[in-house]
């Protein structure tokens, strides 16, 4: 058996741990060979609560585990920087690490093992919402906040929450094959399998709020007329700045460009517009102010990884 390792801590998120042991755990029920033995372990053994208030019991305490580790998997949470900064979980997650085949980690759990400083050199990826703070905090990390799952060598991370089903399935089918993974996804009614380079589609607007009233009515203003005229000389009117100065204290406040705010803009617009009618492409193309199909065609591509057909085929809510 391979035994898959999970780390969990006070706070942890739930469906972080839950996503991944049923993938395991559905894998060895549908014939994996080797199969999968899921065990939880947590700085000491003994209960442990869920963000959501659910209490798992850890039967392992990282400390005194002296077994063999096929994947060593840590959970992520909102309290993951509490978490970081309990040193007997660290240094257990570390010492055992050295010893696993593989070792991984799901949504902020990348903050874990980056602060046991298993991630140096590596690619990585984390939940959208912690990117940035990511790279900030370890410069010595590639981070690529936008990705659903990055595998570097031994060393898998995905993005949050759901992500870790993507990131388990992939494990499944490095190990046994596509069609057992394949399976496993079937009976879960998971989508099989979201590419690790897909982006994370739950991704907000990253700008900031700007502090000047004349841009947040512009923001306004901009959301309202898509169709209009956005350009870089156009906005600095609307304003009554000159372009120069306008771009520079549009930048400074929302931490973009005013170009790739419209573009940003436009694509959340038309996403809305995929998931919520069946309007044909170069209507909606049209109506956020992209011009053709083909633009919204590449604007995705290169945003999101998927063209927008195949966005609406995953999304629809009509």
């Amino acid at each position: 058996m391979r035994v898959v390792l999970i780390v969990v801590f006070d706070g942890f998120q739930l469906t972080d741990l839950a996503g991944p042991a049923d993938v395991f755990t559905g894998a060895a029920t549908l014939g994996a060979r080797p199969g999968y033995r899921v065990e939880l372990a947590a700085a000491q053994a003994g209960p442990v609560r869920s963000s959501c208030g659910i209490e798992v019991t850890a039967a392992h305490g990282l400390d005194t585990w002296d077994g063999p580790v096929d994947t060593l998997l840590v959970v992520g949470g909102m309290s993951v920087f509490t978490a970081a900064a309990d040193e007997n979980l660290v240094s257990g997650v570390e010492r055992i690490a050295l010893s696993a085949s593989r070792v991984g980690s799901v949504c902020s759990g990348t903050f874990l093992l980056a602060r046991a400083g298993l991630l140096d050199g590596r690619r990585v990826t984390t939940h959208w919402a912690g990117g940035e703070f990511l790279a900030q905090q370890f410069p010595a990390i590639t981070t690529e906040p936008d990705r659903i799952y990055v595998r570097d060598g031994q060393i898998w991370t995905s993005a949050g929450v759901t992500a870790g089903i993507d990131l388990a399935l992939a494990i499944v089918a490095a190990d046994h094959g596509p069609d057992l993974a394949r399976e496993v996804a079937r009976w879960m009614v998971v989508y099989l399998h979201r590419p690790g380079g897909q982006s994370q589609f739950s991704a907000p607007l990253a700008a900031n709020p700007p502090k000047r009233d004349s841009l947040r009515a512009l923001q306004v203003w901009m959301e309202e007329n898509l169709e209009a005229d956005l350009s870089l000389p156009s906005l600095a009117t609307h304003v009554g700045m000159s372009t120069r100065h306008f771009s520079r204290v549009f930048a400074g406040e929302t931490g973009t460009t005013p170009a790739r705010y419209v573009e940003q803009v436009r694509i959340a617009a038309a996403r809305r517009m995929l998931e919520t009618t069946d309007h044909p492409m170069d209507r909606v193309a049209a109506a956020v102010g992209l011009g053709s199909p083909e633009t919204l065609y590449r604007i995705f591509h290169r945003h999101l990884g998927i063209p927008p057909g195949e966005y609406r085929a995953r999304f629809t809510k009509f």
